[in-house]
């Protein structure tokens, strides 16, 4: 488990904010609302946070049935968090989130927005650097404040407007950018001692 740490807990939330990006999610939310299709803030929260928290125990075996390291599993999810980066920086749409769709607070608000591959990915990847405990305070702040947001999605929108939404996006992208390059770096050294 490790022991609690302040630094590491602001910065593995700081990461997860940046993955989960529940602020730049509010225009897709609004959108759904208006088609009518409804969101439960709390049963959305709780689902989410029960896949997550799954995922981080669970994860680990899985990695271990098909005998990948977290080093391995981290340099390949520094892959995706660049990707989600470029997302958010340029505007583009990488990771097409396609599912069945007929109540949205399962698709696609719990999957793929918040608990999506971004996220798992993310989460093990902070094995590699963060102790557990740290790393779990970190996810249960991160959905609190989810939970904010659903609940007040419209007053967030009105507060930050659509360019504020925008301008956070931007931030966050770079935030997410610095991030999967640190998680590369961090991760390939170990990989290349293993071969030699």
């Amino acid at each position: 488990m490790g022991r609690l740490d302040l630094q590491e807990c602001i910065s593995a939330f700081i990461v997860l904010f940046a993955v989960i990006d529940i602020i730049g999610a509010v225009p897709i939310i609004l959108d759904l609302k208006q088609k009518g299709r409804a969101v439960n803030a709390w049963q959305a929260t709780l689902i989410a946070t029960a896949l997550l928290v799954g995922f981080f125990f669970a994860g680990d075996m899985m990695l271990k049935l098909f005998q990948v390291d977290i080093a391995s599993f981290a340099v390949a999810g520094a892959f995706v968090i660049f990707l989600m980066s470029l997302e958010m920086i340029l505007d583009i749409e990488i990771f097409k989130n396609t599912g069945p769709i007929k109540e949205a607070t399962l698709v696609p608000l719990v999957f793929p927005l918040l608990a999506g591959a971004g996220s798992f990915t993310t989460l093990l990847s902070l094995r590699a650097e963060y102790a557990t405990v740290n790393i779990l305070v970190a996810l249960f702040l991160n959905m609190g404040w989810v939970y904010l947001v659903l609940k007040m999605t419209d007053r967030v929108e009105r507060l930050l407007g659509k360019g504020g939404i925008y301008i956070i996006r931007k931030f966050f992208g770079i935030i997410l950018l610095a991030i999967s390059v640190r998680l590369f770096t961090a991760n390939i050294t170990s990989l290349i001692e293993q071969f030699h």
